[in-house]
């Protein structure tokens, strides 16, 4: 499958702009966002820039201004429309629109994800407003986002489906159903792509039992398994999370036209 999500490439450089992508994300960012921006886009504004950054580091410095250590803080919210922004926009590669897509799935399942690996205890830097904030901030973006399904690449495509059944509707396990009937052809049960695809379609039914049943034996399978009393939505996004980690490693390492 060409999922056009081609590895990413460590560059440096001596512009004074910084790496290429902080240049195009300044540039995307300038375009798309008029008037006040999210404090976090100093990072591509600011005119002094760190000579140590290449396109990997500052990846890893920006998203972690707006997701720090996967934990949400009063600003979050604010920045994950800098994220969006990048996300709907084709100047940006695939693999880093995938990434966008992953961070919003993440900013957004925060608190459900951070509960299943502490229960029965409190997450200890949990911050609910915050999550709240980040939650209801992605939840607005959400169908400008799949609206642009038919002119995605398969990869974002995939990152796509999980942020969709974070916000399950109706109408989801219709619609998410035909499109994912490509992967499902393509990719067998078992396979990295093949278990996330069926999983997502399960999580669209909204059915906690059957939900449940697929959740225990994905993760007796495969995967790192949570206590068994922590609630079924919980226990679905942490093992939805991990398996769209893995499917990310996996597209972006695969050659081209694999």
């Amino acid at each position: 499958m060409d999922t056009n999500a081609e590895p990413g490439q460590t560059r440096h450089t001596t512009n004074a702009a910084g790496p290429p992508i902080r240049q195009l994300f300044r540039d995307v960012i300038a375009d798309r966002m008029q008037g006040p921006r999210p404090p976090q886009a100093a990072m591509l504004f600011d005119g002094e820039v760190d000579p140590c950054w290449d396109d990997r580091s500052f990846l890893g410095d920006f998203y972690s201004e707006i997701l720090h250590q996967d934990t949400c803080q009063p600003t979050t919210a604010d920045g994950l429309a800098l994220v969006t922004t990048l996300a709907v926009d084709d100047r940006i590669p695939a693999r880093h629109r995938f990434q966008a897509v992953d961070l919003l799935f993440r900013a957004t399942t925060v608190a459900e994800r951070h509960l299943a690996e502490t229960w029965p205890a409190t997450p200890q830097h949990a911050d609910p407003d915050s999550e709240a904030r980040a939650r209801s901030a992605v939840q607005a973006h959400v169908p400008t986002l799949l609206a642009r399904w038919s002119d995605e690449c398969p990869a974002v495509r995939l990152a796509l489906a999980g942020l969709a059944v974070v916000f399950p509707t109706d109408r989801t396990l219709p619609a998410l159903t035909p499109r994912l009937q490509t992967f499902t052809h393509q990719h067998t049960q078992g396979t990295d792509i093949g278990d996330y695809v069926r999983f997502v379609v399960v999580m669209a039914t909204q059915n906690d039992d059957q939900i449940l049943t697929a959740t225990e034996k994905l993760t007796d399978a495969y995967w790192t398994g949570t206590a068994r009393g922590v609630p079924a939505r919980p226990r679905a996004l942490h093992l939805l999370g991990q398996m769209l980690t893995k499917v990310g490693i996996g597209l972006t390492r695969a050659p081209a036209g694999q």
